[in-house]
């Protein structure tokens, strides 16, 4: 117990000294009257700093605001970046500065870098590595990256966590959901932004980024999914010197593809090299629903033959197969300027139900569209275009799920390297025919059965279920647990009829049997074939297809008698 209370106290003292840095940042960047806000008064007088005197230009409050989140280091940093995509809830200057956040910190030493490798293996370097340069080459806010040769004498990068950086993470995230939770109460206005599950994201995201065993894993899963493709490498993993706090991974040389003269003077195709990066990022998306989240020049290497290389796999997205084809119908309707299309797809993205206003919502998409779609289609910005999309739907309640931001961002940071390479290039030319054929999957005969055979077994699953949950039911009226108010009136006209309703019922079953049994044998490939689908199952669907009208007519003509 008294251990207890003194791990309480030293957290408490801890959150103290941090408190009192986050208000001395604050208030040396003008912003005393949001720590005040925040209930951080207290510590105002034993800030680090002096009031907005201490800044020595004048600045704009969102360039300022930018700097009071570098300096109170890499967990407000990132927290920064990934605000930098919410342009439905920030406004455009805000999230434009946050774009300019910068990752680079000072190194830590080598020799702790040496330390923190040996310690996580338990043996010393040499017999790890054949050699270790412990002058980093690059130096970032979670990790460094130090250049190494391996026993059997490959090229290796290692990357290895900050010292004690988990810890200052912990602290600074549970200040954040503290600060959060005063924000929605305090601050007008910052409900509409929910800072609570914005921060509650925001962790679980930086979390996974900390784990190199997580970044491990996306690297072996891009590896495998695009084994076959010669336009894309991913550095191989290596496992065994691979750990929570140590990523060693292959040496890739190349060039970074925001250095143009380089690429030019080696003979790269820059039009090609904008084309490959977008098709690249499209088939992630809408084929594998697996991509990288965070495409930005400095994580793209050009290898020699116009070969992409990404470059740290610690942010990826996942889509679910229906969000796919919903994102392939919002740019279906982009291209179309289909408003009903685009209004649809993001009802359905969103969970949207209140459909009393729908017409609302199409009519100002209409409006939309009108604006921003009628010209060509290489001046279209889909960043831009989405991110007004969002704003958009704001106004009518509409909030579109977390993985459609980060998406954005990263088609956003795609488009952007796009046009740096081409000038002249077009996103949604590139993105228009992945979700074409996302589509025309969508509506294969295959995908059709392998759908029905799944909805026939949930409703076989239903049908098992019904006599316990009849029994339970029965059990609970018994007990006179449960009161049941009937209201009999066309009562007698049911009974009469129960003759009829059997037999549909009957019916039905041997239908739904019989779309079962195609269903499996064209997803069995059983010879003989027709268009690759097996010919029995073509004639199950087309009977149980006539079945099902003669259902249905049955139905309709008693309903009129």
């Amino acid at each position: 117990m008294f251990v207890h209370s003194l791990a309480g106290i030293h957290k408490t003292v801890r959150h103290g000294h941090r408190y009192r840095d986050i208000a001395g940042v604050l208030l040396k960047y003008g912003f005393g009257d949001l720590a005040v806000t925040l209930g951080l008064r207290r510590y105002l007088r034993f800030g680090r700093l002096h009031p907005i005197t201490e800044v020595e230009t004048p600045k704009t409050r969102h360039e300022r605001f930018r700097l009071a989140l570098e300096e109170l280091g890499p967990t407000f940093v990132k927290l920064g970046q990934v605000l930098s995509s919410r342009h439905d809830i920030l406004s455009e200057e805000l999230a434009l500065e946050l774009e300019k956040l910068q990752d680079t910190v000072a190194p830590f030493s080598g020799v702790e870098a040496r330390q923190i490798v040996e310690r996580e293996f338990g043996r010393p370097i040499h017999q790890l590595f054949a050699s270790f340069d412990e002058t980093p080459l690059a130096s970032a806010s979670i990790a460094q990256v130090h250049r190494a040769v391996t026993v059997a004498g490959d090229d290796v990068v290692v990357k290895v966590r900050r010292p004690h950086v988990e810890t200052v993470m912990e602290l600074d995230l549970a200040i954040m959901a503290d600060l959060a939770r005063l924000a929605e109460r305090f601050v007008e206005g910052a409900r509409v932004m929910e800072p609570v599950a914005i921060v509650r994201e925001f962790s679980r995201l930086f979390r996974r980024e900390c784990d190199f065993r997580t970044e491990a894993g996306h690297m072996q899963r891009f590896a495998t999914l695009f084994a076959a493709d010669p336009r894309l490498v991913v550095p191989r993993v290596y496992r065994d010197l691979t750990s929570e706090r140590v990523l060693t991974m292959e040496y890739m040389d190349g060039i970074k593809v925001s250095h143009l003269a380089e690429l030019r003077a080696q003979g790269a195709d820059l039009d090609e090299l904008a084309r490959r990066g977008a098709e690249l990022v499209f088939e992630q998306v809408f084929t594998h629903g697996f991509y990288h989240a965070d495409p930005h020049p400095g994580n793209f290497l050009i290898r020699p033959g116009n070969v992409v290389c990404f470059l740290d796999y610690g942010m990826v997205g996942v889509l679910t197969l229906r969000y796919r084809e919903e994102l392939g119908n919002l740019i279906l309707g982009f291209v179309s300027r289909d408003e009903r299309r685009i209004t649809a797809a993001v009802f359905r993205l969103s969970g949207y139900t209140d459909f009393d206003h729908a017409d609302r919502v199409e009519a100002d998409v209409a409006n939309f569209i009108g604006d921003h779609l009628y010209r060509s289609l290489r001046d279209i910005r889909v960043g831009c275009m989405l991110n007004e999309l969002s704003r958009l739907l704001i106004v009518h309640g509409i909030r579109l799920p977390s993985d459609f931001f980060v998406l954005t961002k990263a088609l956003t940071t795609i488009e952007a390297v796009g046009r740096m390479l081409s000038p002249d290039f077009d996103l949604v030319e590139h993105a228009q025919p992945f979700a074409k054929r996302l589509a025309q999957q969508r509506l294969s005969v295959r995908s059709l059965g392998r759908d029905l055979f799944n909805a026939t077994l949930e409703f076989q699953s239903l049908l098992r279920e019904l006599p316990a949950d009849a029994r339970e039911i029965l059990s609970l009226l018994k007990r006179g647990e449960v009161r049941v108010k009937l209201d009999h009136r066309g009562l007698e006209d049911l009974i009469s009829t129960h003759d009829q309703v059997s037999k549909r019922l009957a019916f039905a079953i041997v239908l739904a049997a019989l779309i079962v049994g195609s269903s499996i044998m064209v997803l069995s490939k059983i010879p003989p074939l027709w268009h690759e689908i097996p010919i029995v199952g073509w004639i199950g669907f087309v009977v149980s297809g006539l079945m099902g009208f003669c259902l249905l007519y049955s139905i309709v003509r008693s309903g009129h008698e």
